[in-house]
């Protein structure tokens, strides 16, 4: 019997969850073993999981779990020395150079564990099961305009913290409050723009802007295709870039333009990659977060915030874990067959780098 153990989240601020109670009724109904650890900040309740019918183990207990039990979590595991000896799935961000990839990869080698990156489970055609990108964008589009806000109440650079949201209307209600603040102290309703519009990223962010009533352009690839230079992002107030940074792909605010003049007074980067060579914003260096979510790049008229927090779907922890897990379940069905299909094609990904430690 497939044993599927869906460990505790361990990092700050996360809640999410890639199996919800239903789906593991079904899990079970299809015969797996489900193990759920209890956990103090998940966002799904443990008791909805108990009458489900999974057994409850506790949190972090995940190291004593069966040798053939399969072990689910979304974000990466705690820095340790520790050897892995078990099945994980998992963003492990370990296959892209990432720091600190090559401990965890050597950690997996020294237990004869094996990591199976949710970020590359992909069906035939090579796309992707499974993605957090319609919340992801909705978020970042959300924080983009609280850093907006902040800044014309007098509070920027801000916010000074980002929270969890029960849910998407709590979410939208705050900022649509924060908003009203704002336009009575003088100031023009934002204009915004969004690169990538026409996919799940592109998609969340157009949809939160657009339920706060705000204006929006739509780019994608066919108004980006000539390369650049790309005035008319400047001339908005709030930049949401979707688009991840890979070769090919064209700089979208270049460090001349801190100088320049510009609208542009926000820039929130969904896709988050400030290490990479390819980096379509230029214009800082290093990543944001909940606790510290804004970089100020420039003290200029207006100043330039940014904001380029990695893990934004935990901001609504319940909508993004239910979209996730239905994503997911599908290929949770088929774990009797861990070395065909989707997580054979995971695990190929995995042997060709633990072979490289």
């Amino acid at each position: 019997m497939t044993h599927l153990w869906v460990r505790a989240e361990q990092r700050e601020h996360e809640q999410r969850v890639g199996v919800t109670p239903e789906g593991a009724r079904a899990l079970m109904a299809a015969g797996m073993q489900v193990t759920i650890e209890d956990s103090s900040c998940r966002a799904l309740p443990i008791e909805a999981y108990l009458e489900a019918g999974c057994t409850i183990a506790r949190e972090g207990s995940w190291p004593n779990a069966p040798e053939e039990a399969i072990i689910l979590g979304l974000k990466e595991l705690p820095a340790s020395a520790e050897p892995l000896r078990h099945r994980h799935i998992m963003f492990g961000h370990a296959f892209k150079g990432q720091a600190d990839g090559p401990a965890l990869l050597r950690r997996f080698k020294e237990g004869g564990g094996t990591l199976y990156d949710l970020e590359y489970l992909t069906d035939e055609n090579g796309r992707r099961v499974a993605a957090f990108g319609y919340w992801a964008g909705f978020a970042g589009a959300a924080i983009g305009v609280m850093v907006w806000t902040a800044e014309q109440l007098g509070e920027g650079p801000g916010p000074k913290k980002v929270g969890v949201y029960p849910g998407r209307d709590t979410l939208i209600g705050d900022l649509k409050e924060r908003l009203a603040k704002a336009l009575e102290t003088g100031a023009q309703k934002p204009s915004a723009i969004v690169i990538g519009a026409l996919g799940r990223v592109g998609t969340g962010a157009g949809d939160c802007l657009e339920a706060l009533g705000l204006p929006v352009t739509r780019w994608d690839m066919q108004e980006t295709a000539h390369g650049g230079p790309f005035p008319e992002i400047l001339d908005h107030d709030i930049f949401v870039n979707c688009i991840l940074a890979r070769e090919g792909v064209p700089v979208f605010v270049p460090k001349s333009a801190l100088s320049a003049p510009r609208r542009l007074s926000v820039i929130a980067d969904v896709s988050c990659d400030p290490s990479s060579p390819f980096n379509p914003i230029p214009v800082y260096e290093h990543a944001t977060s909940f606790d510290d979510p804004v970089i100020r790049v420039s003290e200029g008229r207006p100043p330039l915030d940014v904001m380029a927090i990695d893990n934004l779907p935990s901001m609504l922890p319940v909508e993004s874990s239910e979209d996730y897990a239905a994503q997911l379940f599908p290929s949770l069905l088929t774990l009797d067959d861990i070395e065909g299909g989707v997580w054979g094609r995971a695990r190929k990904i995995f042997d060709k780098h633990i072979s490289d430690i």
